[in-house]
């Protein structure tokens, strides 16, 4: 394995981002301007609080995570109290892009970002594999 050169620099939060927001263009069309509407965020880690409450020990553990009601269980009588999330964390996805070694980041981020956005849209693994091609 080649080792990066000195100065390199650590992919940041706005690439991460940038390839997250690439991938939800790249939906098919109905799903592409609804998952416009959901928030991206991404932060270094999962909060403490956070992988207390998913029983999650490594902070390394969580690549993503989808925070807000499905629409398949949506009522219209029930509007949502808070928008719908998806939280991306950098460096559990760079930990495991290196670990992978044997795909890009742009494939990584795109997979963590369709599995986020399937607990959203209640896709089944179907659906993701049709969109996603790494899923099958």
């Amino acid at each position: 394995m080649s080792q990066s050169p000195p100065d390199a620099i650590a992919p940041d939060a706005l690439l991460i981002e940038q390839l997250a927001r690439d991938a939800v263009t790249h939906l098919p069309d109905p799903y592409r301007a609804a998952a416009s509407h959901v928030l991206l965020i991404v932060e270094e880690f999962p909060s403490a609080d956070l992988l207390e409450a998913m029983q999650i020990e490594d902070p390394f553990d969580l690549t993503g995570l989808y925070e807000g009601t499905p629409l398949t269980e949506r009522s219209l009588t029930d509007p949502p109290l808070l928008p719908d999330r998806i939280w991306l964390f950098r460096r559990p996805i760079l930990d495991e892009w290196v670990d992978r070694g044997d795909v890009s980041l742009a494939e990584l981020v795109t997979h963590v970002m369709v599995h986020e956005l399937a607990h959203h849209f209640g896709w089944s693994d179907d659906d993701i594999a049709r969109i996603d091609p790494w899923w099958e």
